[in-house]
């Protein structure tokens, strides 16, 4: 039994450590790149927000249906939120970075977006992302977004 405890407090230093120890410089530059997207986001800037993606004919979208190319998804995004009302303020929680390799992670999150009812009201979902560590910085190359149903009005 004294064994046992004394691994125990041996231990727990390491475990307070390993619990404080900051995140892997990946995951830091991983959700800057997320963080400065929704900025460019509730700056109404699209094409500032597009720049978190690859600029490549490859990248992939998935949501109702598949699209492929960064031109195409800018394009969708200008046509679904033509105002900033439409656009809303974007926040993300729970960013889960998986570094894959040297050039691939994932990430799993949620958005919400806060809307007036006039700008198409609160719409709520779940992604996972994966993407590529380019000369540029990290970029989204596979975007899996779903939305939640709308809530009923309260």
């Amino acid at each position: 039994m004294y064994r046992l405890a004394s691994a125990i407090l041996l231990c727990a230093p390491l475990v307070a450590a390993a619990q404080t120890a900051p995140p892997p410089p990946e995951t830091t530059a991983i959700v800057s790149a997320l963080n400065q997207s929704a900025d460019a986001w509730n700056r109404g800037d699209i094409d500032a927000f597009a720049a978190s993606y690859k600029n490549s004919p490859d990248i992939l979208f998935m949501s109702r249906t598949i699209q492929h190319g960064y031109a195409q998804m800018l394009t969708r995004y200008k046509a679904a939120y033509p105002t900033p009302a439409a656009m809303g303020k974007l926040s993300f929680t729970h960013l889960d970075v998986q570094p894959l390799d040297s050039r691939f992670a994932t990430v799993t999150g949620n958005f919400h977006l806060q809307r007036t009812r006039a700008g198409g009201g609160d719409a709520d979902g779940y992604f996972l992302l994966v993407l590529e560590h380019t000369p540029a910085g990290w970029k989204i190359v596979r975007d899996d977004t779903t939305a939640l149903p709308p809530t009923a009005a309260k």
